[in-house]
């Protein structure tokens, strides 16, 4: 962020609020659309063109739209907050469809919508969330308060917001690229593997899955040190720690098994396969639950093998093997297993793993890489967003 610019803003902020700024009710800062959403379910769905927005982003692709233009989206129930107790946000354009789990606001004369959106993720929501459901009501959602400096520091603070957030999504798009690239990459390089035969996806190795220990028993989960992988675990190419862990006794106590180390996982349900089958290389020993499927791999062939294999077929294993319908994404698991794919001797998977480690490390690596470079892009942004972002109250209007 140039001090130039920072310069800029201060000297605004000083000139144009020098005793704090005035804070509304979100409602009185936007319009709020939430009256014209509607939701369809995913069986009535007609797939086509046209992002279905739910509480967590697009969930699907359909044939009509009732949305025309620039919105924010917030959360209103499901998975409607972050771990740091921020609502979900995101930024939509064009013909789009609304569901009743997000709330949705345009543009009103006098709050630019996209310091709206760079605010509303700043605001600490969890006190606010209730219900069985987590829920941000649309009377909470209205009431939050939202600092409203002058037009001119609006917009010299979404300009220096936004060169974080368009430098992080150019990040992006070229990791998406290398991401296809590294794919066709492990494909070439396995579909022309020397004395390869034809093997099921079955024939790996043993496959299993796992279960969630009851959450209500706390000696299940408090100080827990064994790691349980969920379908939020599985964003990165090789996992070695968990965000949950359970503990001795919940290994002891239920069904749960303890995987040996390198073992390939994927996930089987989930709305991520929406778009993603995600496949990760597990180097530790591990727990799973219900939604994963992990690879023991048998004698004759490589875990790392057995997962460049899955991520050189990803995209046709996703387009082959996902279940058409129904209200969870999942996979077919039968059409899974039976698909095929071309395994070499030991000598010739160990080369093809060699190659594809070098090339590995650029792509998916959260330690290096451009994964990392964007996690870090991330991190500053959200510390610049939360420094400018922060203002005070005018002293005319407090008390």
């Amino acid at each position: 962020m140039g001090v130039s610019r920072v310069n800029k803003l201060n000297e605004l902020i000083h000139k144009l609020c020098p005793v704090g700024v005035e804070f509304q009710p979100l409602e009185n800062c936007c319009e709020i659309l939430d009256n014209k959403r509607k939701p369809v379910t995913k069986a009535e769905r007609e797939a086509g063109e046209y992002p279905y927005y739910g509480a967590n982003g697009i969930q699907d692709y359909v044939s009509d739209y009732i949305f025309d233009g620039v919105f924010v989206l917030v959360g209103e129930d499901g998975s409607v907050v972050t771990p740091s107790g921020k609502p979900v946000v995101n930024w939509a354009e064009g013909k789009i469809w609304v569901n009743n789990h997000a709330h949705i606001i345009a543009e009103k004369n006098g709050v630019l919508l996209r310091y709206l959106y760079h605010y509303l993720q700043t605001v600490n929501v969890s006190a606010l969330i209730h219900g069985n459901i987590p829920k941000l009501t649309g009377g909470d959602f209205r009431a939050l308060k939202i600092p409203v400096p002058p037009l001119p520091v609006q917009g010299e603070i979404v300009r220096i917001l936004d060169n974080f957030t368009e430098l992080t999504a150019e990040l992006t798009a070229e990791l998406t690229a290398r991401k296809k690239q590294y794919e066709y990459y492990c494909r070439s390089l396995i579909d022309n593997a020397v004395g390869a035969v034809e093997t099921r996806i079955s024939d790996f190795g043993k496959w299993s899955g796992g279960m969630t220990p009851s959450m209500s028993n706390k000696s299940f989960w408090e100080n827990g040190t064994i790691p349980w992988v969920s379908s939020k675990d599985m964003k990165q190419a090789i996992l070695r720690d968990t965000q949950d862990h359970i503990t001795q006794k919940a290994l002891e106590e239920t069904s749960i098994k303890l995987l040996p180390k390198e073992t390939v996982a994927i996930v089987a349900r989930s709305g991520i396969l929406k778009h993603t089958l995600p496949i990760v290389y597990i180097p530790v020993e591990v727990t799973v639950n219900q939604d994963i499927k992990v690879l023991v791999s048998s004698e004759n062939i490589l875990p790392k093998y057995a997962y460049y294999c899955l991520v050189g077929y990803q995209s046709d294993l996703l387009a082959k093997t996902k279940k058409q319908g129904g209200t969870v994404d999942s996979l077919e698991i039968d059409k899974f297993m039976n698909y095929k794919v071309p395994v070499p001797l030991i000598p010739e998977q160990k080369r093809i793993v060699a190659i594809l480690d070098r090339f590995d490390t650029l792509c998916n690596d959260i330690s290096e890489g451009l994964p990392a470079e964007i996690e870090a892009r991330q991190k500053q942004y959200e510390y610049y967003r939360d420094k400018l972002l922060t203002f005070e109250e005018c002293k005319e209007n407090v008390g």
